[in-house]
């Protein structure tokens, strides 16, 4: 068990240092300690049909990797659901029909903002930089004061993923809720991949519908 956790931390700690997604908060309901589902509804949250379900179909194929049937939400929602204004009432019958289509729990996952932000460049000094003069130091980075392409200008994007649960009596319940920033968004691909292992990954940290094994 000691070892499997290392190991685990030592992926973990991989996954955000040198992915373009890092997990940024992981919250459980303290009143959870396991929670089973059977039957869960994947909800991509965007505007753009393909992204959606590309990132749908994924995480579909993750859950059913590990035996838990999962629905895209491009199969259930139709295009007037999606492209108009839902009430409390309205989603009370989707939550509804969804139990009686023996669902048990929602993965819904948003991007809920963006902020641009600015670093340094990296600059290569040869081997000796330590035994710079003022004059050496200065000259080599004066460039900040007036250089705009002395920075390199990006944009994170702040994500979340909450598990509800939708069981008789408990709906819309949250189960869990966490926030991931991604920093690479041309790479859609490489992108997706990484922000579902790494969610999944937090799942079973959590003891949410997957279960690590001892």
């Amino acid at each position: 068990m000691i070892k499997k956790f290392i190991l685990l931390l030592i992926f973990t700690s991989s996954l955000w240092s040198c992915s373009s997604t890092k997990l940024v908060s992981n919250w459980k309901n303290p009143d959870i300690v396991l929670f089973h589902a059977y039957k869960v509804l994947i909800v991509g949250v965007t505007e753009n049909d393909s992204i959606r379900e590309d990132f749908e179909s994924k995480v579909q194929a993750e859950f059913q990797k590990r035996n838990v049937e999962a629905v895209r939400s491009v199969d259930v929602f139709d295009v007037d659901f999606t492209s108009s204004q839902q009430s409390e009432a309205q989603l009370t019958e989707v939550e509804q029909q969804l139990l009686n289509k023996d669902f048990d729990a929602i993965l819904f996952t948003k991007i809920i903002g963006s902020e641009d932000k600015k670093t340094l460049r990296t600059r290569i000094s040869d081997v000796d930089h330590y035994l710079y003069t003022f004059q050496d130091d200065y000259i080599s980075h004066q460039a900040i004061y007036y250089e705009d392409s002395y920075y390199d200008n990006y944009t994170v994007f702040h994500t979340e993923t909450a598990l509800y649960c939708i069981c008789v009596g408990k709906e819309r319940e949250t189960i869990w809720r966490a926030g991931f920033n991604i920093t690479d968004l041309q790479n859609f691909k490489k992108t997706t991949t990484e922000y579902i292992k790494l969610m999944i990954l937090a799942m079973e940290e959590q003891d949410l519908i997957f279960y690590t094994t001892d």
